[in-house]
């Protein structure tokens, strides 16, 4: 029985499942005044009306169409300046190559471009973005500094413990910020504790000075069929691993290595670190009940996208599902921190334990298929559609509702009129937290349309990534409505996977969701026109 994994994944993007209205531990360190060149960075969207056939659907024929289309594109020398990716075939027989705007080799932060062949070899489309003009500059790409130096920089400027659960991770790339392109080393540094921390810090790779950062927490041997009973009162049936222990006959634990091709799923107990055990098949006693929940949610969200969109695990490639439960003092939040997912138990006013909620597991999962996938940037309107994608798989696979968190709300709450998180149907009966109002245009609620955007800075919210996530979620609401669930799921899935890039914004996730219903449901279509219609709702044009 393994008790004790150590798993050692790439460290990705992470988020909490409530804004800063509800906790005060989003926020470490106060972020510099300066801001990153958001709007240097140039979307691409070419669609090719007459499709060329190539002789195959690689990388080398799709570099050759960019170089043969640069004025189309804006993409400057591409065989020098791109590197390859990924490349990756769909079930509609599809090829998308991936690559990444480099510099002498180094990658730039946030450029990637994506080239989209047919299943008969025709090159479609391209899109993505990139930073004109960075090619052009004399930029020294060897590092002065040294990778330990930048790790002591980084981890004073988010005041990270002595302790780290992880290792932290480098990588050289060049960072267009602040009117000029730094050669800098992007740092992770990932923690738990009283302030979880899963925070990116871009450090001068020739000075040692912090340039940039923010915190990307994003606020879930032998099989045996057990029962358990969650929060909420329902029976569960789980799958548990069953050992008999020396002098401690029969233990249970919420180990579950029963589907092939998947590493695991394990619930852990973060009062000690360890897998949660039980003497009995039957967990029914009070505190394991988040644990019986969290789950019994991972394995459900996990067949979800097996089931429905051919996904293993959260990487697609059967990675570990972890859950840390109980964690904190009455912790009233979930996040997933690019490794695992992690729910507190909640005050019992506001929140009950937040393993609960389906939709809660749902979302914070998304969240690890989202960095393993269009790996979008945690802020802005990047930041914003990292969000709404949570929230909406999330009520794509607990599907009774277009509510997120109706089913850890507290009695207080409740009380209140706050019967969930989120509403994705009507975001407007909720307000925003008062720091926020200033900074939009409307009476102080989530918005729902364009017109209401809350142009927040990124030291409240990330630039309101939960806050401007509520228009595209009822974009996505006003389209499922329309199609149904099913193939609202199917469209955004495929936007995610084969379209957005780390640095997309609104604009582009409806370009890329009209093109995913077209690829298929077909050109003209009754799905391509709702997905339309529900952007056009909200205010979000090309």
């Amino acid at each position: 029985m393994k008790l004790k994994k150590k798993y050692i994944v790439p460290v990705i993007l992470s988020s909490a499942l409530v804004a800063s209205s509800f906790t005060a531990t989003n926020v470490l360190a106060q972020p510099t005044d300066k801001t990153w060149n958001e709007n240097a960075n140039v979307p691409i969207f070419v669609k090719e009306k007459f499709a060329e056939k190539r002789t195959s659907s690689n990388a080398s024929n799709a570099l050759d169409y960019l170089e043969e289309n640069e004025k189309k594109t804006g993409l400057k020398n591409p065989k020098k300046n791109l590197k390859q990716k990924e490349t990756e075939k769909d079930s509609l027989g599809m090829t998308h190559v991936r690559f990444s705007q480099t510099i002498n080799g180094v990658p730039v932060e946030g450029a990637e471009v994506v080239v989209h062949y047919s299943e008969n070899d025709e090159l479609v489309s391209v899109n993505g973005s990139h930073f004109p003009g960075v090619e052009e500059e004399a930029i020294d790409t060897t590092p002065s500094e040294s990778v330990m130096k930048a790790v002591q920089a980084a981890k004073k400027a988010v005041e990270a413990p002595e302790q780290l659960e992880y290792n932290p991770v480098s990588e050289l790339v060049v960072y267009p910020f602040d009117g000029e392109n730094h050669l800098a080393y992007k740092m992770n540094v990932n923690f738990l504790g009283e302030k979880p921390g899963n925070w990116f810090v871009f450090v001068n790779a020739n000075s040692g000075e912090v340039i940039d950062q923010y915190n990307a927490i994003m606020h879930a041997d032998d099989i045996h069929q057990s029962v358990g009973t969650g929060v909420l009162g329902d029976q569960r049936k789980i799958h548990t691993t069953k050992e008999n222990q020396s002098g401690q006959g029969t233990v249970f634990s919420l180990s579950d290595e029963s589907h092939e091709g998947l590493e695991g799923i394990y619930t852990f107990d973060a009062n000690d670190g360890e897998i949660m055990t039980h003497h009995s098949a039957s967990w029914k006693d009070e505190y394991l009940r988040p644990g019986v929940d969290a789950h019994y949610n991972s394995e459900q969200v996990y067949e979800y996208f097996h089931d429905e969109h051919d996904r293993n695990s959260l990487d697609d490639n059967g990675m570990a599902i972890i859950s840390y439960v109980h964690y904190g003092d009455n912790y009233n939040n979930a996040f997933w921190n690019g490794r695992q997912m992690t729910y507190g138990d909640g005050d019992g006013l506001f929140m009950v334990p937040l393993s609960a909620g389906l939709d809660v597991a749902a979302h914070e999962m998304t969240h690890g298929v989202i960095s393993n996938s269009a790996n979008l940037q945690y802020r802005f309107q990047s930041g914003a559609l990292n969000e709404s994608f949570a929230d909406i798989f999330g009520t794509l696979v607990d599907a009774d509702d277009w509510e997120v968190g109706e089913d850890i709300m507290g009695p207080d709450a409740k009380e209140d009129g706050r019967v969930s998180l989120r509403s994705l149907s009507d975001p407007s009966k909720y307000p925003v937290n008062a720091d926020y109002v200033p900074y939009g245009n409307g009476e102080g609620k989530y918005p729902s349309h364009m017109d209401e955007f809350y142009d927040l800075p990124r030291s409240l919210d990330n630039g309101g990534v939960h806050i401007n996530s509520s228009i595209t979620n009822h974009a996505a609401y006003l389209i499922g409505e329309e199609i149904g669930k099913e193939k609202l799921g199917q469209i955004f899935y495929r936007t995610l996977t084969v379209y957005l890039t780390p640095t997309s914004n609104f604009s582009d996730a409806r370009k890329a969701a009209i093109q995913s219903a077209v690829d298929l449901y077909g050109e003209g279509s009754a799905e391509a026109a709702a997905t339309a219609d529900g952007f056009d709702s909200v205010g979000i044009y090309e």
